[in-house]
Order: C-alpha cells, then structure tokens, then sequence
C-alpha cells in the first residue's frame, strides 16, 4: 500500500503471536491486491478502466467500501472524494523536479472529473460505474484505515486480547498493555515528525493524522503541502496536521483529510455534530485547537 505496517500483539506465548501476526499480514496483503491501482487486473484498476464505458462488476467488499466513502464524501460536502485519481500526474507529483506551482486556471481545469457524485454504483448487480471517460478512483484516503481495521478483527477473531495495528501513524487499538494500563498514543509534532508535542491514553479507539510534514514541496522557500482541494487543485495552506479520534481507523483515516481542506472552523464545526469523533487541529502559526468534547493542558 506504500505504508508500513507495525503490528504489536500481547500474549503469553511468542511463537502464537506470531503466527496470529502472519494472518493480520496475509489480510493487510489481500486488500491491498484488491485495491491497489498499481496491478492492472485490480478491481479499482478494471472500474477506472472502463471509465465512460460500461459498469464494472465487483466484489460486495469493494462495492460497500466506495458506498461507504460516497457517504463520507456527502458528510464532508465533497471534501473527501475517492475520485481524486482523475488529477493528472503531471499537475502534482510531488518530486524534486517540481520548481513551480501549476496556474490557478490549468489548476481548476485537470480537478473536472474530481466528482463523487458520477460514481454510480448498483447494489443488486454489484456493479460500479464512473459516468466520465478519464475518471479514476483510487483509496488512498480510507485503504489503510480499512485495512489497519481489517487485521485488527482477524487478530481479535484469533483470540489476540489485546494490541495494536500501525498503518504509517494511523493507529488502532484494542485491550490493555501487559501492566492493564490504556495504550499511550503520542501526537507528532509537525514542526519535528520524529518528536511528539503530546499523548492521549487510548483502548479500543483509531487514531490518524494527516500533516504537511508527511509529504511536500518547498517552492520559493514556501512548503507545499500534498493535501490537494479538490475544488481548486491546489495546495491546501493553512493547516500543519489534523488528528482525528474515533473507534474506527477507517473513519479516522477518511477524516483527517477532509477537515484539512474544509479548514479549522467548518471542519470542527462538522466533526462537533458527529458522535465519538473528536480533531486536534494545528494551524500554520502552531496554534492548536480541539473539538469540543477534548481539553488540552
């Protein structure tokens, strides 16, 4: 999935771990052969190949994860959207070779067929349908949260009473360490990704940040987050990181990238109506603010 994936499990016998460890790897491969755009004969990649041709048929996994995301893409008002694959490679690829930044009209013009609502999906055949030609989707936004989730109930189903799943910092948890204390989660800092400005004791909840210190550019001595606005086709400005809080990693996955490019009031505003969510936001000042059920010393 290009992350690395951190599995810790507690139990009374090492060899058991492991091997309860192999079949959470074996999940998280099997989902990524199912998702991934980098096999041809992908289910994600045989949909965007028909783009503007025919319905693709699928399996109910893959079907009810995009029906899943269209609703998160409905909550966030079109702030998350998985066809953010129709942005063209050569309008952000994020390489040292980019100098500069891609007008505002050759912007707006290669996001067109960013649309959520032409992702037409048919429950009883099982069959997914994107309206225009050139459209793609892709899961970079909810696949590790989904698959961090998914071996998270394989271990639980094994009899693993306790662990966590690391998706490249999205985390989720279940259980108590060995001591029966809550797992300490640490909040990098994002002016330090390799230090934390904080630490929340959690069990049984997802954790996900998103940050400009993950992946960027730096153009004129400004630094250019990855996170694009799918209106606009920029960088989104403004935001350092979100953390997101949920019993679930893929709507903590899904989340954090939608409130970076709502913004600090309309994505609290959002995440306060939505139950057992909460955001930690940082701004570009390192000013930090909260959703309204988490306090801070």
């Amino acid at each position: 999935m290009g992350n690395n994936f951190e599995i810790s499990v507690v139990a009374h016998e090492e060899l058991w771990a492991l091997e309860k460890i192999d079949l959470a790897v074996q999940e998280i491969q099997r989902i990524e052969k199912l998702l991934t755009t980098y096999n041809e004969q992908s289910e994600t990649n045989l949909i965007n190949k028909n783009a503007g041709i025919k319905p693709v048929k699928v399996s109910a996994e893959t079907l009810q994860l995009i029906q899943r995301s269209l609703r998160i893409s409905e909550i966030t008002q079109g702030a998350f959207d998985i066809s953010y694959g129709s942005v063209d490679k050569s309008l952000w690829n994020f390489d040292t070779k980019m100098q500069s930044l891609p007008d505002s009209v050759t912007a707006k013009k290669m996001v067109r067929l960013i649309n959520y609502r032409n992702i037409i999906i048919n429950s009883d055949d099982y069959t997914v349908y994107l309206r225009e030609k050139g459209m793609r989707i892709g899961f970079g936004g909810i696949g590790k949260g989904y698959a961090a989730e998914r071996a998270k109930h394989i271990l639980k189903k094994e009899g693993v009473a306790a662990g966590i799943v690391n998706a490249s910092g999205d985390l989720t948890t279940w259980g108590y360490q060995p001591d029966g204390t809550a797992w300490t989660i640490g909040i990098v800092n994002p002016n330090f990704a390799n230090s934390i400005f904080s630490y929340l004791n959690v069990t049984d909840m997802a954790v996900a940040t998103s940050g400009n210190y993950e992946k960027f550019i730096m153009i004129g001595g400004k630094k250019f987050s990855h996170t694009i606005n799918p209106r606009t086709g920029l960088p989104v400005t403004g935001i350092k990181s979100v953390t997101i809080i949920s019993p679930n990693a893929e709507i903590a996955d899904a989340m954090a990238t939608p409130v970076t490019i709502m913004g600090i009031e309309a994505g609290l505003a959002m995440i306060n109506q939505i139950k057992q969510i909460e955001a930690i936001i940082i701004d570009d000042q390192d000013h930090l603010y909260t959703s309204s059920n988490l306090h801070f010393k």
